[in-house]
């Protein structure tokens, strides 16, 4: 099982507060699917193995993947080599965004961003201070994939990648925990309005925005590192405050 509670993974099946737990499993692999971080035909641990990822009871975990199946989530299927398969929306991971996105209001939706930015730039400013060389080398390797992403797909799960390891390279278990439940709950919305207006643009933006946060994480540059992660993530929560309401209009 090492495979699924890797660094990328982690939070996914961590355990979950005491309250609607099976709806909270059920809405923590929802995000993951969304994110991305399992994708079409992934095989889930089994019943006893999720049970006891997430610290609940298996018949929690029964209610949480009916509910995904009933949803078209996952596919269970029974026999040898048999298990509960993600199966990805036929519109795309960006299809449970749209969903996400209409049930959203302005004001839960700027609420979001502010949590994203003040979360983003604490972890930037931490990696500037606290980063290694092989911090360094990881994000730099994220960056170049990044830039090297040509679909919209591609690229929001590299943007993933970068955004978390600014948080691995930061040395907090709490600020990775919360980037990794951040960009669960609102990171696919984010880029869902960018790709929607002009992905190209945006894309190009953003990469020198990545870059001037590596610059400033490598020069240990904690304060010109904040700034700019913040300010990325208010451009990007305005976008998608935009499309929300260009969403209502239609």
């Amino acid at each position: 099982m090492r495979h699924y509670f890797g660094h990328g993974t982690a939070a996914v099946f961590a355990p979950l507060e005491p309250l609607g737990r099976a709806e909270q499993v059920s809405r923590r692999l929802t995000d993951a699917i969304e994110l991305e971080l399992l994708t079409d035909g992934t095989q889930l641990p089994g019943e006893i193995e999720l049970a006891a990822a997430f610290g609940v009871a298996t018949v929690t975990i029964r209610e949480a993947l009916a509910d995904l199946r009933r949803r078209g989530l996952i596919e269970t299927r029974r026999g040898r080599g048999g298990g509960s398969f993600v199966r990805t929306p036929e519109g795309g991971p960006s299809d449970l965004s749209r969903q996400r996105l209409r049930a959203r209001s302005v004001v839960e939706l700027r609420d979001m961003g502010d949590l994203y930015a003040i979360v983003s730039g604490g972890a930037a400013a931490l990696a500037a201070q606290r980063s290694s060389a092989d911090d360094v080398r990881l994000l730099r390797a994220a960056w170049e994939e990044l830039a090297g992403a040509t679909d919209a797909g591609a690229r929001c799960r590299a943007d993933a990648r970068f955004r978390v390891l600014v948080a691995v390279a930061a040395q907090s278990p709490r600020l990775y925990r919360a980037e990794i439940d951040l960009q669960a709950e609102v990171g696919t919305l984010l880029w869902l309005a960018s790709e929607k207006t002009d992905g190209t643009h945006t894309h190009r933006a953003d990469l020198e925005r990545c870059a001037a946060i590596l610059d400033a994480i490598e020069e240990r540059a904690s304060e010109r590192a904040r700034c700019v992660a913040e300010h990325r993530v208010r451009d990007a929560t305005a976008r998608m405050i935009e499309h929300r309401l260009t969403e209502e209009e239609l």
